[in-house]
């Protein structure tokens, strides 16, 4: 996916941190696990908090790994919900690498190519197992490529079915209110992402031609946000955010509570700022990639 999707630190206590940093190693190594080592490649904070979404408890374990290997460290296990996180991962990232393919030029679509065939073999594992979300996932990007290649000038048509595409992560569940609560954050966060993604991506797909809701619908050509582009989006943004955190009320994450709330009520607003601003890739590679992680 694309990494957007982080807690403002801060705002967690070191316990806290400490158990984010377990569930992110539990993730990689349940990935490793299930799907094979080139899994982990995908491995980012966008599934790590997919699995604290669909997660309950989960015990830890100290354990080496490559990026570790002299000295242990924490990682969560023992869940089916990082079971069912590792898998959908798998999934998204191999769709979505397909899916850019076909929307990029040459080079890229190399690069792309090489990223399916590295997951592929995890990818048909992971499909067997959840061959509902795979459907479900192959038909929603199959529908965004379709509105990609109209050049669609809505904001809410192509966000819609990427939302619908994350929403369906929820279907693995089993009905109830957990199910119905995580279907309407997923859907939300989905379409934010899709829409910050889209901002992120301006001046790249103003330099490439590349399809872009944001520029179609505001008759940007430079890459840069006008003033009305950057009030419309950032109220979009903003509307996806407190639906998700109206949808965080009414249920219990347990042991990833803190975390969940110090990323919808404070990290992505940060993150959507920044990369209106223009600055979030510039705090990556600086200082302030500890504060959103």
């Amino acid at each position: 996916m694309f990494g957007y999707v982080r807690p403002s630190l801060n705002r967690l206590s070191e316990e806290e941190r400490e158990g984010y940093q377990a569930l992110y190693c539990g993730l990689c190594h349940t990935l490793g696990r299930r799907c094979g080592s080139l899994s982990r490649l995908i491995l980012n904070y966008d599934f790590t908090f997919l699995a604290a979404l669909l997660s309950g408890t989960a015990g830890r374990e100290r354990r080496r790994c490559i990026a570790s290997p002299l000295r242990p460290k924490e990682a969560a296990c023992g869940s089916a919900a990082l079971d069912l996180a590792a898998d959908i991962s798998v999934i998204l990232a191999y769709h979505k690498a397909a899916d850019d393919r076909l929307d990029s030029g040459f080079w890229r679509g190399q690069a792309c190519r090489a990223v399916q065939g590295a997951l592929r073999p995890a990818y048909q594992r992971a499909a067997a197992l959840r061959p509902d979300m795979d459907r479900r996932t192959r038909c929603e990007l199959d529908r965004l490529h379709r509105l990609e290649q109209e050049r669609c000038p809505s904001l809410d048509a192509p966000a819609d079915t990427f939302a619908l595409l994350l929403q369906s992560a929820a279907a693995e569940l089993e009905e109830g209110v957990q199910r119905r609560v995580l279907e309407q954050l997923l859907y939300h966060l989905g379409r934010w992402i899709y829409l910050v993604d889209a901002v992120d991506d301006l001046r790249e797909d103003s330099r490439t031609g590349n399809y872009n809701p944001v520029a179609l619908r505001f008759g940007l050509t430079d890459g840069t946000l006008s003033r009305e582009a950057r009030e419309r989006v950032g109220e979009t943004l903003d509307a996806s955010i407190q639906a998700m955190a109206a949808a965080y009320e009414l249920w219990d994450f347990g042991p990833w509570s803190a975390l969940i709330r110090a990323t919808v009520y404070e990290g992505l607003y940060c993150v959507g700022h920044a990369v209106m601003d223009g600055t979030f890739h510039t705090a990556q590679k600086g200082g302030g990639k500890k504060e959103l992680l």
